[in-house]
C-alpha cells in the first residue's frame, strides 16, 4: 500500500447558530477541497472536526432564548452538520471508499462522552507533569440579591484595550482581533445585564505554563515559517515577541467538562474551552479509529514514526484562530508527549521526536470575507446564512464564487452583483458554454458514440502539451494551498477548450460529413479532443465542484463517481470516449433583480436589526454592476487591499533619533526605546527587535516611526508610537533608517 498519511483539521464552529458564509469562506471550503484532492492523489486522508458545544458562546445563547445549553447545541449541531453536507463537504461516509487504511472524516461534538474522558486525562496527566501552577486571578463579579455570579469572557462587554472599539467581549476583540482578559476591558458591563453593578473580586485557577515552552516554539517557528503564509508568520511572532506567559484552562461556570479534582473549591468550574476545543483534532481521530474503523491505527495520522517521518498535519481556521494553533496547540501537544514519558517540572520541554504526537505542518489560515463593509457575524446577526443560501442555489456556485473569491491574502467581499456576474460570466458563459459546445456539436453527428470514430491524437499535440502545462499549474496552486489561483487554471482549461472549438471550426466539417464534400478530419479530431478536455475538466473541478463535475461526468459516459478517479488520469489520453444520453446544463443562469427583490423582502420582514438595507446588509446589493475595464481597473494586485489616498494621508510618519534602548520588565522580546522626536521629552515606544538588535546597535539610529498611533500600554508601560522596520518573511529585519541628516520631527511624505 502507498500513500502519505495526511490529517486535515478544521475548525470547531461553535454551536450556537447556523454557519454564514464568512465560516465557509475562512474554514470549511477550503479543508474540503484540499481533501478532496489529496484523495484523489492517492493519500490516506482523515479529515476531523465537529461542533464547539461548550463555553460562553453556548451559555450566552441559551440563557437569551431562555433554553438550555443542551437545546441549544443539539438544534445546531444538527442544522449545521445537515448544511455542509449539502454544500458537498465530504464528512461522510465516515470511511473512506477504499478502506478504512485510507482514512475517511468525522464531524464529531465536544459533547462526545469519549471527548470529555480524553480531556479530563490529559488535564491529569498536564497537572501531575508540573505543566500548571494554581494562582488567584481577578474577575468581575455581577452582584445580585441571589447572590451573584462571576463573568466569564463573553458575559462581560466594554471597550477594547487596543482599538477603543465599544462591544468588545471579555476574551478577544471582533474588531481587530487583539486577545486580552476581561478585566483589561475598558468600561466594561455585564452583556446579559447591563445595569447591574459589577466588580473585580479574586477567584483560584489553574494556568498551563506557556512560557516553559518559549524556546521550542520560537525553533519551531523558525523551521515553519518557509511554509507558512505571512499572516501566520506575522501572528505566531508578534505573540512569541511579548513572551509567553501562563494561560488560564479553568473557568467559573457550569456548562462543561468538569475538573476531575475533588474537592469542594473546585464546584462550579470546568475546563475552559481554549484548552478543551483544540484537544477535538486528537480526541476525534481516536473516536474515529475505535468507533467508525475499529481499529487503533490513529497514530499513524498522529505520531511520528520511529524514523523520524511525521505524517502531514494541516489546520484549516480563520486568521483570529492562528495563535491557538501555532502557539497554544503544540505547546499542549508537547506537554502531553512530556507528561506520557514520565518527564517532571524540572526536565526540559522538546520537540517531538520518534513515537511522539506531532505537530502541525501548516496552517493555511485565511483572513475574512466581509459583508458590508464588516465581518461576517453570528453574535452580531451581519451574516448570510449557508442553509437558506442552499434553499435558494445549486450549492456549486457558491462553491465556486467562494473558491474565486476566497480571501487567501486579504480579505475580500461577498456581494450579489459580483457573486451574479461571476456565475452568469465565468462559470456558465465559459465552463458552462464549452460543455455544452462540445455535447451539442457530438449529438447532431448521431449515434451511441459520436465522437470515437474521430479520435486521432496526433491531431492534438499542441492541444495535448497545453492541458499538460495547466495540469501542472492547478497542482502546483493546490500544494500551496492556492486555492483561487487553481480554479483560475481549471477555468483556464475551459477558456482554451472554447477557443480550440472555435478555431477548428467543427460544424463547418459537420456540414461537409454530410454533403460529403471536403477533408473534415483535423476539426473533427479537434471536436473529439474537446471530449477529453471535458473529461479533464471534470477530474479538475472536482475539488471545487463535485457537484457538476459529477453530472458533467455522467454526460460524458464515464461510470463511477468521479470523485474516486485518480487526479493525474486528467491528462491521460488513452482513455476510450464514451458518451451518454444524459443532456442537461450545467448551471442555470442567475437574475440579479429577481435575487435583489428577494433580499429586500428578507430585510423589510427582519426583526434582528431596524437598519437592514434592501440588499440584506451584503455590500454592493443596491449597486448595478460596474463594466469589466472599470472592474479590472478597481481591483487591487493579489496580495493587496486598495487603500484610499484620504486614509493613507491622516498616518503621521516622522523621523526620530534613538536616545536610549532598555530591556521592558516584563516581556523577553521587547525593548523600550526613547526616540528624540524634536519635543523635549521625546517619546516612548516599544519595540520588538530585541531578537534582531542589541541595545547599542539601536541607539543613535534615525529612523522613522508613526506618530499619530493612538497609545496604549503593552505589558504595562505607554507604548506612544511604532517603530518602521522592513521583514522579509525569512528571518531578516532591518529598521527603516534616514539617508542623510535631517531635523527630529520632520514629516516622511
Amino acid at each position: 500500500m502507498s500513500g502519505e498519511h495526511v490529517l486535515i483539521c478544521v475548525a470547531w464552529p461553535y454551536a450556537n447558530g447556523p454557519l454564514h458564509l464568512g465560516h465557509v469562506a475562512g474554514c470549511y471550503l477550503p479543508p474540503d477541497i484540499h481533501a478532496r484532492y489529496e484523495r484523489a492523489l492517492g493519500n490516506r486522508v482523515l479529515m476531523v472536526s465537529g461542533s464547539d458545544e461548550h463555553g460562553t458562546p453556548i451559555t450566552v445563547t441559551a440563557e437569551t432564548l431562555g433554553i438550555s445549553p443542551q437545546q441549544v447545541v443539539d438544534q445546531y449541531h444538527a442544522i449545521n452538520t445537515q448544511a455542509l453536507l449539502d454544500l458537498g463537504c465530504i464528512w461522510e461516509p465516515n470511511i473512506d471508499h477504499r478502506g478504512a487504511d485510507f482514512g475517511g472524516a468525522l464531524f464529531n461534538r465536544t459533547s462526545d462522552s469519549q471527548h470529555k474522558k480524553l480531556v479530563q486525562e490529559n488535564f491529569k496527566s498536564l497537572l501531575e507533569a508540573g505543566l500548571f501552577e494554581q494562582k488567584t486571578m481577578q474577575q468581575y463579579y455581577e452582584i445580585r440579591e441571589d447572590g451573584g455570579r462571576f463573568l466569564p469572557d463573553r458575559y462581560v462587554e466594554g471597550e477594547c484595550p487596543n482599538c477603543g472599539e465599544d462591544g468588545a467581549r471579555g476574551d478577544q476583540c471582533d474588531e481587530c482581533g487583539t486577545t486580552y482578559e476581561a478585566h483589561e476591558l475598558e468600561n466594561p458591563r455585564s452583556k446579559m445585564n447591563p445595569g447591574a453593578e459589577i466588580e473585580i473580586r479574586d477567584t483560584e485557577h489553574f494556568f498551563y505554563r506557556l512560557d516553559r515552552f518559549q524556546q521550542v516554539l520560537e525553533q519551531h517557528a523558525t523551521e515553519r515559517n518557509p511554509q507558512w503564509k505571512a499572516n501566520v508568520r506575522a501572528m505566531t511572532k508578534q505573540w512569541l515577541d511579548m513572551g509567553l506567559r501562563p494561560r488560564a484552562v479553568t473557568r467559573d461556570l457550569d456548562w462543561g467538562i468538569s475538573l476531575p479534582l475533588d474537592g469542594d473549591e473546585w464546584d462550579g468550574k470546568c475546563v475552559y474551552v481554549w484548552f478543551e476545543a483544540v484537544q477535538g483534532y486528537y480526541s476525534c481521530a481516536r473516536i474515529w479509529a475505535e468507533r467508525f474503523a475499529q481499529t487503533d491505527d490513529w497514530r499513524k495520522w498522529w505520531c511520528v514514526s520511529e524514523n523520524g517521518e511525521s505524517p502531514r498535519h494541516l489546520y484549516f481556521l480563520g486568521k483570529d484562530n492562528i495563535p491557538f494553533h501555532t502557539v497554544i496547540w503544540p505547546a499542549l501537544i508537547m506537554g502531553l508527549n512530556h507528561a506520557t514519558k514520565g518527564l517532571g517540572e524540572d526536565d526540559p520541554v522538546s520537540l517531538p521526536g520518534p513515537g511522539d504526537l506531532a505537530l502541525e505542518s501548516n496552517v493555511p489560515a485565511m483572513e475574512y470575507l466581509m459583508l458590508a463593509g464588516g465581518q461576517f457575524s453570528k453574535s452580531r446577526k451581519h451574516a448570510v446564512w449557508l442553509p437558506s443560501f442552499l434553499e435558494r442555489f445549486d450549492p456549486d456556485t457558491l462553491r465556486y464564487y467562494l473558491s474565486i473569491n476566497m480571501p487567501e491574502n486579504h480579505d475580500t467581499d461577498f456581494n450579489w452583483p459580483d457573486f451574479v456576474e461571476k456565475i452568469n460570466n465565468e462559470l456558465n458563459g465559459t465552463y458552462g458554454n464549452y460543455v455544452n459546445r462540445v455535447m451539442s456539436l457530438g449529438n447532431k453527428l448521431g449515434g451511441d458514440n459520436p465522437l470515437s470514430e474521430f479520435d486521432q491524437l496526433s491531431y492534438c499535440d499542441d492541444e495535448m502539451s497545453r492541458l499538460q502545462e495547466i495540469y501542472v499549474q492547478i497542482t502546483q496552486s493546490l500544494n500551496r494551498h492556492r486555492y483561487k489561483e487553481a480554479l483560475r487554471h481549471v477555468m483556464s482549461a475551459a477558456q482554451y477548450g472554447n477557443q480550440m472549438i472555435q478555431k477548428a471550426a467543427p460544424w463547418e466539417a459537420i456540414k461537409s460529413i454530410e454533403s460529403g464534400s471536403g477533408d473534415p478530419t483535423e476539426s473533427m479530431a479537434k471536436l473529439a479532443f474537446g471530449w477529453r478536455l471535458a473529461r479533464f475538466l471534470s477530474i479538475t473541478s472536482q475539488p471545487f465542484l463535485p457537484f457538476s463535475a459529477q453530472r458533467l461526468w455522467s454526460m460524458l459516459g464515464q461510470e463511477g463517481n468521479v470523485s474516486e478517479v485518480s487526479y493525474e488520469s486528467a491528462v491521460d489520453w488513452t482513455t476510450p470516449i464514451t458518451w451518454s444520453e444524459i443532456r442537461e446544463p450545467l448551471f442555470a443562469r442567475l437574475d440579479l433583480e429577481a435575487i435583489l427583490e428577494h433580499e429586500e423582502s428578507l430585510a423589510s420582514s427582519s426583526q434582528d436589526e431596524a437598519h437592514v438595507d434592501p440588499g440584506h446588509g451584503v455590500k454592493g446589493s443596491g449597486k448595478k454592476s460596474k463594466d469589466k475595464e472599470e472592474k479590472e481597473m478597481d481591483k487591487a494586485p493579489e496580495g493587496t487591499t486598495f487603500l484610499d489616498f484620504d486614509t493613507f494621508m491622516s498616518v503621521d510618519l516622522r523621523t526620530g533619533t534613538i536616545r536610549s534602548v532598555e530591556d521592558h520588565p516584563n516581556a523577553d522580546k521587547l525593548y523600550v526605546v526613547n526616540i528624540d522626536d524634536g519635543t523635549e521629552g521625546g517619546r516612548t515606544v516599544c519595540a520588538g527587535l530585541k531578537p534582531y538588535y542589541s541595545a547599542e546597535e539601536m541607539t543613535g539610529k534615525q529612523v522613522v516611526f508613526v506618530a499619530n498611533l493612538e497609545p496604549r500600554k503593552l505589558r504595562g508601560v505607554m507604548s506612544e508610537g511604532m517603530i518602521c522596520a522592513a521583514d522579509d518573511g525569512e528571518g531578516a529585519v532591518k529598521l527603516i533608517t534616514v539617508d542623510g541628516e535631517i531635523g527630529n520631527g520632520s514629516r516622511v511624505r
